[in-house]
């Protein structure tokens, strides 16, 4: 379970998130939407650790992270929470001069130090899951766009992450890989994940996402289940980008 509260977070003297509070129960998927600039990728950046936050507090299984903590803690719970959250960019970030296979142990061999024989016999096994077991020995620059991101996918998944992001997964996708994902990821949802969002596309996240969070101008507009959210929002705003994503 993730749960957020009045997460606050500044640049050059500028908020960026205004109060940001949702949670997320397990196995279940959070779809984030909103306009660009509307504060998204700088939550999964929060979410993660990779930016520090200002105000509020982060809760993800038993990390607990809030403004407050001197440098020194907040790193050390960084560190615990990455553990515990795995982030797929919408920039996958493959290494080039690894494998397939070498993408998906190098994190599992070096950071959880699990001897390299079972990593590989379990990074087999989630290339299976994502229907790559037989490019294991490619490197990712003969692997197609769909296919690198079921790497990237492979590779979060290696670390047994609670918690796994997206950010803009079908940014590269046409609608039937992107259906081939929908249907992907929630397979993982019924293994025991669960997943935070971000997207542009509402289609990708009806028939996926079991919540919706609007955001605009770095504020929760709406959140709720996504039938009602999509289908009768409360707050005008919400319709208005609803109507003009269509």
């Amino acid at each position: 379970m993730i749960h957020v509260k009045d997460l606050v977070k500044q640049a050059n003297g500028t908020r960026i998130l205004r109060g940001v509070s949702f949670a997320v129960a397990p196995q279940t998927v959070l779809g984030v939407i909103g306009a660009s600039g509307s504060g998204k990728t700088t939550l999964l950046r929060c979410l993660n650790g990779l930016e520090r936050i200002d105000g509020g507090v982060i809760e993800c299984e038993s990390v607990h992270l809030d403004a407050n903590l001197s440098e020194h803690e907040y790193s050390r719970r960084v560190k615990e929470l990455r553990r515990k959250v795995g982030t797929v960019f919408q920039h996958l970030y493959l290494f080039p001069h690894l494998t397939v296979l070498g993408n998906v142990i190098e994190a599992p061999t070096h950071v959880l130090r699990v001897p390299r024989q079972k990593a590989e016999t379990e990074a087999y096994e989630l290339l299976e899951s994502v229907g790559l077991k037989q490019a294991a020995r490619r490197y990712p620059e003969s692997l197609s766009g769909g296919e690198q991101q079921r790497v990237a996918i492979a590779r979060a998944l290696a670390m047994r992450p609670a918690l796994l992001m997206f950010d803009e997964p079908t940014s590269a996708l046409d609608p039937k890989r992107s259906a081939g994902l929908r249907s992907l990821l929630r397979g993982f949802v019924a293994r025991g994940h669960t997943m935070v969002i971000v997207s542009h596309s509402i289609g990708f996240l009806e028939g996926l996402a079991d919540q919706l969070l609007y955001m605009e101008g770095g504020e929760v507009v709406e959140y709720g289940e996504t039938e009602t959210v999509l289908n009768s929002p409360q707050d005008p705003r919400t319709k208005d980008f609803l109507q003009q994503a269509k």
